[in-house]
């Protein structure tokens, strides 16, 4: 049975809006106000999670960033990404042209309950704000990674800023990534 983990890549304040300034927010663009021991940290620890990794689940919008970006780069953290298994949830996604991609129709909670039941191993969630809620708030998450950037914004979209109800989690991991980022994992309370 597969694990779903989310991995998201969030400010102090939770905002995971336009990290890289190419979407127009006037504060994006956070993602690249850190050192470059910070970035050589988060390609590490983002290598290490894709060679964990036994698929991808994308939502449409984050399957587009990365399908014009992956597939002509070279080296070992591309070609796993660009072997994995991908599967994208959206309506406006029809034919993917990243290899290895499948197109989930259909209801997304019937449709990633059965994706967990196909897949033996971490089935890897990357960004998808739209996404991540609707697979929290349906108890599909089984581990939510947070890198976070040390920036606040003060507004923008919040990776949690969608949820309806409460979600008890459990920190189970807490580290540093180069000199300032944190890196947050965190498992649902089931029991709770």
């Amino acid at each position: 049975m597969g694990n779903l983990v989310v991995s998201e890549n969030v400010t102090l304040d939770g905002v995971v809006q336009d990290p890289t300034g190419e979407e127009g927010f006037r504060l994006g663009g956070w993602y690249g106000q850190v050192s470059d021991r910070d970035r050589d940290g988060f390609a590490e620890v983002l290598f290490e999670e894709a060679l964990g990794a036994a698929a991808l689940l994308l939502g449409g919008r984050s399957y587009t960033w990365f399908a014009a970006r992956w597939p002509s780069r070279g080296g070992a953290w591309a070609d796993r990404l660009n072997d994995l298994p991908k599967y994208v949830v959206s309506t406006t996604v029809k034919d993917p042209g990243w290899r290895n991609s499948t197109v989930l129709t259909g209801d997304v909670v019937s449709e990633v309950t059965k994706l967990k039941q196909r897949v033996n191993g971490d089935i890897v969630v990357y960004a998808s704000g739209q996404l991540v809620p609707t697979l929290l708030e349906h108890d599909l998450v089984d581990e939510l990674r947070l890198m976070v950037f040390p920036v606040v914004l003060g507004s923008g979209e919040r990776v949690f800023g969608r949820i309806s109800d409460r979600i008890p989690l459990r920190l189970v991991d807490a580290r540093t990534v180069g000199d300032g980022l944190a890196l947050l994992t965190y498992r649902p309370v089931r029991d709770a």
